[in-house]
């Protein structure tokens, strides 16, 4: 029987030559993707943050660097990156044996990525127009919810807070009126209950105190003035202050003040239970993130205007051609993407219902009425006129003036189709919002165009499979740092996260290209050859000599 060797595992040996950290980390690994990326950016907003002075700081690249890798790697915790930064082989290389510790990682991410990271994110995203994966003429549209890093029990509901602020001033008022009618003393104030401010009932109380002698005042006064002054005047001071927070939302959490809550798909309780959080709205192209927003609005319909001029803003141009789902069909958008010369493949809310054989066949629906535009009225199918009555200004929630028609038919009384056709007890009256029925027309013929099926057909694999590679497959569903900002700083570390692994795995045409690549990347390749599995995934395209 031969004798068995075994190699040696002697890890006390002194080594000659001590081994480089740039050996033990393959050519085509995706780090090196991440270092050659970040190392072509102009990161001088960041560097603005820093004073200067006192103590050597961590390099801001470098930083940057282990931040993308981390998200990249679906890392999101400081303290476990500070781990992986201490045993590691891709960090260590990555952060050149330097070891910050889980606070300076955390005020970097918080502070210092404030003011450049979208610059950074931007920077990015050209370089892929230039290299041709992305156009930016088209933009997939879409939004999701994801929870913030509040607690889910510590909401504050407008309804609430304005029911209870308006008992609260009715009772006050009624126990300050009673109080001044009966000692004689003049309310200079003059409001009503619902008017009453902290500051008014304030006066009014030291009023009374100094016009009226202490023992004068009853025990049930003086217990009435003494609760005022200790709960009903800091109680509507907190009101207000609530009310202000919350601004034109609905609620909000007092640990995350700039979070509203919403519902959310990822319900662990199954019971519909609301969630503090924001809606995060994301423009997709060849499955690669060219924009995203972050806003409080639960609704997609009304983020959509400022979230087309935020990519106006990134890159000085709007994209030729609008795709998104029926939850951003408002005859608002529709005219201001027909303004800006965008061509809006956007469904409206009842877009797949008028395609069905049922909607199309029924006769008494508005939409299926013969209409004449010359004399301006409508025909019933009873073949009676429903002559124009008045025009009436309508206003959404963003304040968006809408003009609605309405039309009257004049003998509905005997009619034998009446039931079928409407159930009032009057004539027939029916408001046709002209505006948005034009621009519904317009997006129902874009949307059954070919390149409009193209587009649908490719809409569900854009944002929608995005979303689904950044929250399943990444687990990036609550986030960890506060405030809109906050949530602007870890969706898009993670968004550029998600543009580097594509980029890492997009299809190369022909072989390498130097354009992302350091000089010390590109001779490492090229010296080292390409194996075929590079050759295959590589992220770059060599532009033809």
């Amino acid at each position: 029987m031969a004798k068995l060797a075994i190699k040696s595992d002697n890890r006390k040996q002194n080594l000659l030559l001590p081994p480089s950290l740039d050996e033990l980390v393959p050519g085509n690994h995706i780090v090196r993707v991440v270092d050659a990326v970040i190392d072509r950016l102009d990161i001088s907003d960041i560097l603005s943050t820093y004073r200067g002075g006192g103590n050597s700081a961590f390099n801001p690249r470098m930083m940057l660097k282990v931040l993308v890798f981390a998200y990249l790697n679906n890392v999101y915790s400081s303290r476990r990156i500070e781990e992986l930064l201490r045993r590691d082989i891709c960090f260590m290389w990555l952060a050149g044996m330097r070891r910050p510790d889980f606070r300076t990682i955390n005020y970097y991410r918080g502070k210092r990525l404030k003011e450049g990271f979208d610059a950074v994110f931007t920077q990015v995203v050209e370089l892929l127009h230039e290299e041709g994966f992305v156009s930016l003429k088209v933009q997939y549209i879409d939004g999701t919810k994801i929870e913030s890093a509040a607690n889910k029990y510590t909401f504050v509901w407008r309804g609430s807070v304005e029911k209870h602020d308006a008992r609260l001033k009715a009772k006050t008022e009624a126990l300050l009126g009673q109080i001044e009618q009966r000692h004689a003393v003049e309310n200079q104030e003059n409001t009503v209950a619902e008017e009453l401010t902290a500051e008014e009932v304030a006066k009014r109380v030291e009023r009374i105190k100094s016009k009226v002698d202490a023992d004068n005042l009853g025990r049930e006064e003086r217990k009435a003035i003494k609760q005022i002054e200790t709960d009903a005047v800091p109680r509507m001071d907190r009101y207000r202050e609530q009310l202000e927070t919350m601004g034109k939302r609905n609620s909000y959490s007092k640990t995350d003040p700039e979070a509203t809550f919403m519902r959310m798909k990822e319900d662990a309780m199954l019971n519909g239970q609301l969630k503090p959080g924001y809606n995060v709205q994301m423009s997709t192209e060849n499955r690669f993130i060219t924009n995203f927003g972050i806003y409080q609005r639960p609704a997609d319909t009304l983020t959509m205007i400022d979230y087309l001029e935020s990519f106006k803003t990134r890159y000085g141009m709007q994209s030729e051609e609008i795709v998104a789902d029926s939850g951003y069909g408002s005859e608002e958008n529709y005219e201001y993407m027909s303004r800006n010369c965008m061509t809006p493949y956007v469904k409206h809310n009842m877009f797949h219902v008028e395609q069905r054989r049922g909607y199309r066949d029924n006769p008494f629906r508005v939409s299926n009425l013969f209409y004449n535009p010359e004399e301006d009225f409508y025909v019933c199918p009873m073949g009676q006129k429903m002559k124009f009555i008045r025009q009436e200004k309508r206003y959404t929630a963003s304040g968006y003036q809408q003009t609605v028609s309405i039309y009257r038919a004049s003998r509905c009384q005997g009619c034998p189709l009446r039931g079928q056709c409407h159930k009032s007890k009057r004539d027939r009256q029916i408001e046709v919002n002209h505006a948005l029925e034009d621009y519904k027309a317009r997006a129902r013929e874009l949307l059954t165009s070919e390149q409009g099926l193209k587009h649908r057909s490719k809409r569900p694999i854009e944002p929608e499979a995005v979303f689904g590679q950044i929250k399943e497959c990444g687990r990036f569903r609550r986030l960890r740092l506060r405030g809109m900002t906050g949530a602007k700083i870890e969706f898009g570390l993670k968004a550029l996260a998600h543009n580097l692994r594509k980029l890492a795995l997009a299809r190369a045409k022909s072989s390498v290209s130097l354009i992302f690549l350091s000089p010390q990347n590109a001779h490492m390749l090229y010296s080292g050859g390409l194996s075929a599995y590079c050759m295959k995934y590589v992220p770059w395209k060599i532009k033809a000599a």
